[in-house]
């Protein structure tokens, strides 16, 4: 599944100067987590936006917002921005910010330890 490589790149360049931001794929697409807990994405032609259960009815009533159901079912505090909503820099920058505000007042992932072999 492709996604919107401007749109990436557009990202990857606000959060260049970022500590603990890490680029990876996920969902067909490219996420960019913050010590480990994603923060946004690309989804095809969508963001999509980590911003939490408190500030997801807020985020809903924004321009171009729509409830992330990537599995079918609606996922709370997390949203899809169309691209009409992010023609602007601001605009992205925006999003992102919301992102990084919800998870930046998460814990930091520990990093997934290798499986323990079954040999003999």
């Amino acid at each position: 599944m492709a996604c919107d490589k401007g749109l990436v790149e557009r990202i990857r360049e606000s959060l260049r100067s970022v500590p603990g931001v890490d680029e990876r794929r996920m969902f067909g697409g490219v996420c960019f987590t913050l010590h480990g807990n994603m923060v946004c994405g690309v989804v095809k032609d969508d963001l999509m936006v980590r911003v939490g259960p408190a500030a997801h009815a807020a985020a809903l009533a924004r321009p171009h917002a729509r409830e992330m159901d990537f599995t079918g079912k609606p996922m709370r505090g997390y949203v899809f921005v169309g691209i009409a909503g992010l023609a602007e820099d601001d605009d992205l920058r925006a999003w992102i910010d919301a992102g990084r505000a919800f998870v930046g007042r998460m814990p930091p992932k520990q990093a997934s330890r290798p499986a323990k072999s079954k040999g003999k």
